[in-house]
């Protein structure tokens, strides 16, 4: 039987990019042309066989930019470094949070509210990915 993993299935969807910045304060003239076509596979998934998305809850990243609710995409092909954030589990309990090599392994909140994951010497820090992008509905 020949199954297709998710991530071997791919679509392409090219739409408009209009490459004119606008800005977010005062209103300006914008261009009326399209400059290019974009297909979002292409710019948010660099590595299919290794990326996978996962939806996050919680608030402990927000000052990360990453709220309840947003939808991560995630490549497990990465090899996580001090200061990235990465999906993880500690002794099987999964979490998102920004990895800490340096003085001591540690798993950081993004948000004071929420106290660093110090690992215990029998503790096991699995990590399952680091985050590349994160996609925000606007509600």
């Amino acid at each position: 039987m020949n199954l297709l993993r998710p991530a071997e299935v791919r679509t392409l969807l090219q739409l408009p990019l209009f490459m004119s910045r606008i800005p977010c304060g005062s209103p300006a003239s914008v261009h009326d042309h399209v400059e290019q076509r974009l297909d979002l596979n292409e710019l948010l998934v660099q590595r299919p066989q290794s990326t996978y998305y996962i939806r996050v809850s919680g608030d402990s990243m927000k000052d990360a930019g990453i709220d309840d609710g947003d939808l991560l995409v995630v490549d497990n092909g990465l090899a996580a470094d001090h200061g990235d954030i990465v999906v993880a589990a500690v002794n099987g309990e999964f979490t998102v949070k920004k990895l800490q090599l340096r003085p001591d392994v540690r798993l950081l909140a993004m948000n004071a509210a929420w106290s660093p994951i110090v690992l215990a010497a029998e503790e096991q820090l699995d990590i399952f990915g680091v985050v590349t992008f994160t996609i925000k509905a606007m509600e």
